[in-house]
């Protein structure tokens, strides 16, 4: 496995993002989270060696890990979608498939929408697109509030929090992965868009665009999501013209992490399926 640092800087509508492109194959782009500290590689490196025989694309998005963080200048799916795009052009990485976590399950839905030639298929987990009714679920806003807050943040704040909202065993959660996103977390860059709420870009809803997302969508979910729990997902899914909801139990929000091997395995047979997903094919299993 690469160690966490290693990846290429490629400059994309004025800003360079980190990118890491690991193995060869059938191209799959990794979305990570919007979280503090997030980044492709402490969102996804526990899946990394789970998925052998793909070319693995891992992005920060801007403002994120080692990306630069240019203010948002509008919505906030819309201006990450603007960038992966830009950077997928540079890299010449044509029809992919996508595998995202939260905000980067959001972003590649927006792409699907708008530009269905470039996805084939996506993993989606833990992603909020839409208002879809129900009981809202925790605020990664408020948590941000609160992580930034005070005394400003902390190990011991960004532990409190992966541990509360992120896994659902908070013993098992890994000391690297709260350093790292705690180091990500409090950067120059991090520290001032922590506290500018607008300047990571204002609230977008994609429900009027959910019905042109044609590309198959795995929702693999955690049981225990506390942003968007299954009530949430089941919805999510029904908005999608072709989709199938997993359910992983004993995770949260980040059952790659939690589960890499069950979330592999399950993500692998979705994408290497030779059936397309019917229309109106939702599915929940828990």
């Amino acid at each position: 496995m690469p160690p966490p640092d290693a990846g290429a800087r490629h400059t994309v509508l004025g800003s360079a993002l980190r990118v890491r492109s690991i193995g060869e194959g059938a191209p799959t782009v990794l979305l990570h989270g919007g979280g503090p500290g997030c980044s492709a590689w402490t969102d996804f490196a526990a899946l990394v060696p789970e998925l052998p025989g793909r070319r693995l694309v891992l992005i920060d998005l801007p403002q994120y890990g080692g990306s630069a963080a240019p203010r948002a200048d509008g919505p906030l799916f819309s201006f990450h979608a603007r960038h992966v795009t830009a950077l997928l052009d540079g890299m010449g990485v044509g029809r992919a498939d996508f595998v995202c976590q939260s905000l980067g399950g959001s972003v590649a839905l927006l792409i699907a929408a708008r530009e269905p030639s470039r996805v084939r298929r996506i993993v989606l987990t833990g992603a909020r697109p839409a208002d879809l009714g129900g009981a809202p679920g925790v605020s990664g806003a408020e948590i941000r509030a609160e992580y930034y807050g005070g005394d400003g943040p902390s190990p011991e704040k960004m532990r409190d929090l992966i541990r509360s909202y992120e896994w659902h065993d908070p013993a098992s959660v890994p000391e690297a992965t709260v350093h790292k996103r705690f180091r990500n977390s409090v950067t120059p860059d991090a520290l001032a868009l922590g506290r500018d709420t607008e300047a990571r870009g204002l609230p977008e809803d994609l429900g009027a665009l959910l019905p042109d997302v044609l590309a198959p969508v795995l929702l693999l979910w955690g049981s225990a999501d506390p942003f968007a729990g299954i009530g949430y997902a089941s919805r999510l899914a029904a908005a999608l013209p072709r989709s199938l909801l997993e359910v992983l139990p004993h995770t949260a929000h980040h059952p790659q992490e939690e589960r890499p091997r069950d979330y592999a395995r399950l993500t692998e047979a979705f994408l290497l399926d030779s059936q397309l997903v019917p229309l109106e094919a939702t599915r929940c299993e828990s």
